[in-house]
């Protein structure tokens, strides 16, 4: 705020003081005040020539605020100018996802990986434009890759469980829980995992000793089951195990 109110003394001493503007929608951007910061850089267009940080800065704003057209404007006009940058595509792509657009989106996510084919977010973004398409296959293959380029990040675990899970591989996201498990030192995410797909399996006794285990070591972690599953709180024994753990924290 502080900050703010210094460049603004000093645009009132000189109107054409590029650098104030420049630093003033950076000081907006990090408050969050988005349609502020896209008038400090829009004046920063008025002053200076055509640049690919700018109009990707005015992209990066109007995404926050939900205009997503208006994002894709812009990241279109910084890509003109830098067509190589494979983080322009994948912002493209995000605009879509926004408006659960996949199919665009993951036009623009082939262009960023022809450039950069190695960026984990670009196969995330993708796997999740393929489980929201319900082209499963797909999904678990670039999930795959996230697993692949970073073994220890819980993100391509979390997805990948999630997909399986989704498209009846229960067998298989059973696995991968245990993998998982494994690579990143037992999270106790995977032991909730696992006992969702025992109990999906009607594994029930094995589930409810897992689920008990992972109450034991992470009570909030039951939020991430439920959310994939509601209809895991319809069996009344993980009702009472969950009600037993809350109480028991309280």
């Amino acid at each position: 705020e502080k900050s703010i109110d210094a460049y603004q003394y000093a645009i009132a001493i000189d109107e054409k003081f590029e650098y104030a503007y420049r630093n003033m929608a950076d000081a907006y951007i990090r408050l969050r005040r988005y349609k502020e910061a896209i008038e400090a850089l829009e004046k920063i267009l008025e002053l200076s020539k055509p640049e690919e940080l700018i109009y990707e800065a005015i992209g990066h704003c109007y995404g926050k605020i939900n205009h997503f057209a208006k994002a894709r404007f812009y990241y279109k006009k910084a890509i003109h100018i830098n067509p190589y940058d494979s983080k322009l595509y994948y912002k493209i792509a995000s605009t879509y996802m926004g408006e659960q657009h996949w199919q665009s989106a993951i036009k623009q996510l082939e262009e960023a990986m022809r450039i950069h084919r190695l960026k984990p977010e670009y196969s995330l973004a993708m796997g999740q434009c393929y489980m929201q398409l319900q082209q499963y296959k797909f999904a678990i293959q670039y999930f795959g890759n996230v697993i692949s380029l970073r073994p220890k990040g819980m993100v391509g675990w979390n997805e990948i469980i999630k997909c399986l899970y989704i498209a009846g591989y229960y067998t298989d996201a059973l696995k991968q829980t245990d993998l998982g498990n494994r690579v990143t030192n037992g999270k106790p995410i995977f032991l909730f995992y696992n006992a969702l797909i025992l109990l999906k399996m009607h594994k029930v006794k094995e589930g409810l000793l897992k689920l008990e285990n992972a109450l034991q070591q992470s009570p909030h972690g039951i939020k991430k089951i439920i959310d994939l599953d509601p209809s895991i709180l319809q069996n009344t024994r993980v009702v009472e195990l969950i009600t037993r753990y809350k109480k028991s924290k309280q």
